[in-house]
């Protein structure tokens, strides 16, 4: 073909290259922040523990509005804000402080969990269009799927249940999928990683090894945060199906003991768990030391005692006043979103992918400067992006982890109660 002839024809060529070229680009956005919260449409985003129920509790706090995080008692998790935030699933806790391990304490221990389980369900039904209650994997992707978020419910802290096995399986009934065995304390079930009175690590008791089995065969996902090195290995010898650490970091990126060593990382992939990183900043990254500031909150804390604790609404004021003072005179440091996702680099390096998620601790003391409450969760997806992360992964980090973690919890639950029949 003569040269005068070729020349249209790739030209022509070249033009509709470059036109199919310019239609991709447009349907995929360059800003990362633009991109992350349209992928949050494509699949499930789950936080598996905020101590939200406190705020529920209220007379004076509904879920169904959105409240801002810096002022006084607006608390960091909302159902707008979940939606702002791109955020579809929440574990609500329901958090009781370590107290006396007497019959008295067990049973206001349990009273204040039930309180906490009923009033995520209250939420429930009071905004029945926004949110509804999860029991399964298969409900929460049916909820996602008619546009509803979506509320798991946790225990944290063994506490409440006593000496009493059969409790277990109540709280089941009742809705709980999840229980962090132990707080800041030791209890009757194991030792704390951060118990100041007593340093000595016992690990696992032998009515803790009762309660993992029992949770294993209720189709309770075992949740090992907060518990020591001993209790953690303790457990993982002893369970029968995968575990999580619902709100944790790595040890190696943050020398906390409230993080797993990377000897902890491989022996929970090794079970099929996952570690769910915590935005609680002193796990993320360690600060500069700050005495005043920790003996001012020390004192708080002897002075009143647990803050979620309090049901006196007078007494709450005071005490939300006090600790604004301590945060005007001794500013916190934090660590930021950028140091959050550290550790999720960290996790992948080790163990891979398939066994990281995400746990803010929202309203339990979490937050990083760039990701501060539920509405800005979308923002830790835009963080993954621009570190070049695909959306397999990222979807397997925002839920894909956690719901293969819960079917085969339900799975173990099922064979273990076939074959004790």
């Amino acid at each position: 073909m003569p040269l005068r002839l070729i020349r249209p024809i790739l030209l022509g060529v070249l033009t509709l290259a470059f036109a199919v070229a310019g239609c991709r680009v447009s349907q995929t956005p360059a800003d990362p922040a633009v991109r992350a919260q349209r992928i949050h449409d494509r699949f499930l985003s789950i936080d598996t523990h905020c101590d939200t129920p406190h705020n529920l509790a209220r007379s004076d706090w509904k879920a169904g509005e959105a409240h801002d995080a810096a002022t006084r008692g607006g608390g960091q998790v909302d159902l707008p804000r979940m939606k702002r935030g791109r955020l579809d699933a929440e574990f609500f806790a329901a958090f009781v402080g370590q107290g006396q391990r007497t019959p008295e304490g067990y049973a206001k221990a349990r009273q204040a969990a039930l309180n906490q389980i009923e009033a995520v369900k209250t939420m429930c039904r009071e905004y029945p269009n926004l949110v509804g209650l999860a029991l399964t994997p298969d409900d929460a992707l049916r909820l996602k799927r008619e546009g509803r978020l979506i509320a798991f419910i946790s225990m944290e802290n063994g506490y409440p249940i006593g000496k009493d096995l059969s409790l277990i399986g109540d709280f089941h009934e009742l809705g709980v999928r999840m229980m962090t065995l132990v707080h800041t304390r030791d209890n009757d079930i194991c030792d704390s990683s951060t118990d100041q009175q007593d340093p000595e690590d016992a690990g696992l008791s032998a009515f803790g090894a009762e309660v993992v089995r029992a949770c294993n065969r209720a189709g309770i996902i075992v949740d090992v945060s907060h518990a020591s090195d001993e209790s953690f290995y303790d457990v993982l010898r002893e369970t029968a199906a995968p575990v999580v650490a619902s709100h944790s970091c790595a040890r190696a990126v943050c020398d906390n003991p409230r993080n797993l060593s990377d000897d902890m990382l491989r022996v929970l992939a090794k079970n099929g768990g996952v570690i769910q990183i915590c935005f609680l900043s002193s796990y993320v990254k360690a600060t500069p030391p700050n005495p005043d500031r920790e003996q001012a909150l020390q004192d708080l804390r002897k002075t009143f005692g647990s803050f979620r604790d309090i049901r006196d609404e007078a007494t709450r004021i005071k005490v939300r006043e006090a600790f604004e003072a301590v945060n005007r005179k001794y500013p916190e440091t934090r660590a930021t979103l950028k140091d959050l996702v550290d550790h999720i680099d960290h996790v992948r390096k080790v163990v891979g992918i398939d066994h990281v998620g995400i746990g803010t601790d929202f309203d339990g003391g979490g937050g990083v400067i760039g990701c501060n409450d539920a509405g800005e969760m979308f923002h830790v997806t835009e963080e993954l992006l621009r570190r070049g992360y695909g959306e397999d992964e990222i979807a397997k980090i925002w839920s894909g982890n956690t719901l293969r973690v819960f079917r085969d919890v339900i799975k173990v639950a099922r064979r273990l109660r076939a074959d004790a029949s």
